[in-house]
């Protein structure tokens, strides 16, 4: 079996006395591409943000490489190979394409392969090349969105949180983000997507988990998931 990269144990979040997250198990394997789903409120971008150190925990832990990241930052999680992609993109508004780009580079120092890199993303994502010397806060909310997942693979992530990506683009948006994490994923990265449209999630996962109330309900397989009567019911509307 694949080494376990990304492990979350017993993990529980309070914001000013609402318990968010109340008690999380999860895990997710190298190679893997693992799908959160649930509806909104479910606590989902909560676990995001407590794995990424921008959300306190109040009790339980987070293994990343078989230790323990509680209290690390994300810049320090970065240069350890965990990146984050977040709801709401994050881009730097005042800077161009490429500059947002060389941003998700900034830990490395090897100029000649992240040039490459950079060839490489501007190839992933053609948009990005035609407006490569716009400021990114021109830029429509699809474009954003590749942009930040451009950023943070620059960074060359072991592991790639992406929280959700598809939200608030058009239809042709979502599908071109959706063959984009399909492409990433082929490549090797490993990667924990969380996201509201759940058919278009489980159906690219291996494995996939159900969050309701701030807790995981089901989780297995992605395909048997998209089966399952209980999850079409809850999450497809059927």
């Amino acid at each position: 079996m694949a080494q376990t990269l990304l492990k979350v144990k017993g993990l529980q979040v309070a914001y000013g006395g609402i318990q968010a997250v109340k008690g999380v198990d999860l895990e997710v394997r190298e190679g893997e591409l693992v799908s959160l789903i649930g509806s909104n409120g479910a606590g989902k971008t909560t676990t995001m943000k407590a794995i990424t150190g921008t959300q306190a925990m109040q009790a339980g832990d987070i293994e990343y490489l078989g230790q323990s990241i509680q209290g690390q930052g994300p810049w320090d999680l970065v240069k350890q190979g965990l990146a984050m992609v977040p709801e709401g993109r994050g881009v730097f508004t005042r800077m161009t394409i490429i500059e947002n780009l060389q941003m998700g580079a900034y830990i490395r120092s090897d100029s000649a392969a992240v040039a490459d890199d950079m060839e490489k993303m501007l190839d992933l994502f053609p948009r990005l090349r035609e407006r490569k010397d716009q400021l990114a806060g021109t830029m429509s909310g699809g474009e954003q969105q590749m942009l930040a997942m451009a950023r943070a693979l620059m960074s060359r992530p072991k592991v790639l949180l992406l929280d959700e990506p598809s939200m608030g683009l058009s239809p042709i948006m979502v599908d071109k983000i959706f063959e984009v994490v399909k492409d990433v994923y082929a490549q090797g990265v490993t990667v924990l997507l969380v996201e509201q449209n759940a058919s278009r999630a489980l159906a690219i996962a291996d494995r996939g988990y159900v969050m309701d109330s701030g807790l995981i309900t089901m989780s297995g397989a992605g395909r048997d998931m998209l089966e399952d009567p209980k999850v079409r019911a809850a999450y497809l509307g059927e």
